[in-house]
Parts: structure tokens; sequence; C-alpha cells
């Protein structure tokens, strides 16, 4: 029993911190609205989402969880052009990323008389051999702009009948 004891190992403490840029990227992701009606919140933000594209795929709302999806084209011209060179001059056909699917999740949490809300992004993209080629979560600022901004008209417009 003592021999199991020593080996024991103990997870290193900065292993449950997070980093400066998830701290950046979460703050990117969430928004506080003066509200306390967190289903309205989120019946807002699945407009939001269906307006951008995205299918409802699940939807909690008792949770504060909703999940949508979209399939997109994930073609990139600078991967062609470099596929066709290779194709030229080796006779090699090279893999080139084809579709994408774009998961998008939505949650909430009560703060007093607030609600935060958060939206994280994904990506997933297959190439023409049909393997995955990259999994990664998008990060761009102006996406994440343009879904608060359409969805602050969204709430205002909710909150006042229009």
């Amino acid at each position: 029993m003592a021999m199991l004891m020593g080996c024991a190992q103990t997870i290193p403490k900065e292993a449950l911190e997070l980093s400066q840029e998830s701290f950046e990227l979460r703050q990117l992701q969430t928004r506080s609205f003066d509200t306390s009606n967190e289903k309205k919140l989120l019946s807002a933000g699945a407009g939001v989402l269906q307006d951008l594209g995205f299918n409802i795929d699940e939807s909690e709302m008792g949770l504060g969880v909703i999940v949508g999806s979209k399939d997109r084209d994930a073609t990139e011209a600078g991967q062609v052009a470099g596929a066709v060179f290779m194709a030229v001059m080796f006779g090699a056909n090279m893999a080139i990323d084809k579709n994408q699917k774009i998961m998008a999740s939505l949650i909430t949490h009560p703060s007093g008389k607030q609600t935060k809300l958060r939206i994280t992004l994904q990506r997933i993209v297959w190439n023409t051999q049909g393997q995955v080629s990259k999994t990664q979560s998008i990060t761009e600022p102006e996406i994440y702009q343009e879904f608060f901004d359409n969805l602050s008209k969204a709430v205002f417009l909710e909150a006042n009948g229009i």
C-alpha cells in the first residue's frame, strides 16, 4: 500500500489555470444583457443564429443552452492552385479542403438583474478524400461582434414589442 501512495502523481497547479488567450477569448464570446429573462434572451439568440444560416440542433431552454450548426463550402483558392500545380508538375493527387460544419453554442447565466450570454463557435473541415483536415475554434472578433450587434437589436425589438 505504501508503494502505491508513493507513485501517485498530482496535477500541476498551472494545468488548471486559464491562459491569457483563453481569458481574452471568453471576454470576446460573452456579453451581459439587462434582463433576467433567460428564455427570451435565448429565443432572440436562436433567431439571430437562424438569420445567420444556422439550423437549431438542440435546445434546452430550462438549462439555458442552444446548439446550432451550418454546413458550408471550405474550398480555398490557394489550396486549389497548389493542388493543380502538384498535379501538373508531379502527377500528385493532393487533397484540398472541401466541406465544413460550423457549430455554435449559446449558454446563458443569470447574474442578478442581468443575464450573461456566451456564444462559442467551432468548425470541422473535411477534405476531398473525406478526411477531417481541421478542427478549430473560431476566434475572429468581427464574427462575435456581428452576432452580438444583431442580438442587441433583436433584444431591443423584442423588449419594445416592435
